[in-house]
């Protein structure tokens, strides 16, 4: 992911900065603190899964200092949060295999080679970004091996706790407390990125409640996606409406993947964004063509 914000001065060791950034760039920010939080979420809410994320964002970081890609960019966490999100899912789904560590060193390492030659082929800041996509399109082809398994939890979930779960569910996490510390995180590290993520999820949730789709909005389903969109364009103050026509990609793309028989993990986020950032560009284009004729 890109970052959002500029490297905040920071006292702790570069390995550490570097991991924390990773966790934090799940949500689009460069703040070691917000990665502190996220990782605090992960330990009060799925223990079993920290290794793995660690794991993940260690063999991330690893892979890209021993191939020599830029020290700044393995800083920034952009080598490592893919990993992340690889190791909770992998911990979660393939958690009685012994061969769950090397799986989960494999992908954190893939992913950052993915990565890199994603910013290598799509260097400028028109150019589409990777956001999560390593995350999802190895993830599917993960999913394909493991057990189906279904929401639990439903007799326990409100709408009270379906916007922490919304935020938790961005880390595959399904318990309140580590939405509310991700929230807190967020609102460390960038006040207006925390609010228009809590916007986003709000969003997600009221639209799948009036779709009748009580599952997925009290156990926060419904919230993460367009949470995530929001984020990815919060930090475009000269046109305030980016992040709005985000958050309603991400909500009317979410079913698709769903009737494609795809888990939908981060897809809809990623293509929303994807889909602003072209229609951003061909807008730009066209204006400026028009003015070359004028």
């Amino acid at each position: 992911m890109s970052t959002l914000n500029p490297a905040p001065s920071s006292h702790c060791p570069d390995w550490a900065e570097a991991l924390l950034n990773g966790f934090s760039q799940v949500l689009l920010q460069r703040s070691p603190v917000c990665g502190l939080f996220c990782l605090m979420a992960i330990l009060i809410s799925a223990p079993s899964s920290l290794g793995g994320a660690l794991l993940g964002a260690v063999a991330g970081l690893l892979t890209a200092q021993r191939r020599g890609y830029s020290k700044s960019e393995r800083q920034s966490g952009v080598y490592s949060y893919n990993g992340v999100l690889l190791g909770l899912l992998i911990s979660y789904r393939f958690d009685d295999s012994p061969l769950s560590p090397l799986l989960i060193i494999a992908c954190g390492g893939l992913s950052a080679m993915l990565m890199h030659a994603w910013m290598q082929r799509a260097p400028l800041a028109s150019c589409l970004k990777a956001y999560t996509a390593p995350f999802v399109l190895f993830s599917w082809v993960l999913l394909v091996f493991a057990e189906p398994v279904s929401n639990v939890g439903m007799a326990h979930s409100d709408l009270i706790r379906a916007l922490p779960l919304g935020l938790g569910q961005v880390f595959l996490l399904d318990h309140p407390l580590a939405g509310v510390l991700i929230g807190i995180g967020l609102l460390i590290a960038n006040r207006t990125a925390a609010v228009w993520a809590a916007l986003g999820c709000a969003c997600g949730i009221a639209f799948a409640l009036w779709q009748q789709e009580t599952d997925l909005a009290l156990l926060g389903l419904s919230g993460y996606n367009p949470a995530l969109a929001a984020l990815a364009f919060s930090h475009v103050r000269q046109k305030p409406w980016l992040p709005g026509v985000a958050i309603l990609l991400a909500i009317l793309l979410q079913p698709g993947f769903s009737g494609l028989g795809l888990a939908t993990l981060t897809a809809p986020f990623i293509l929303a964004c994807w889909l602003v950032q072209a229609g951003s560009r061909l807008m730009r284009q066209t204006i400026s063509d028009q003015r070359l004729r004028s």
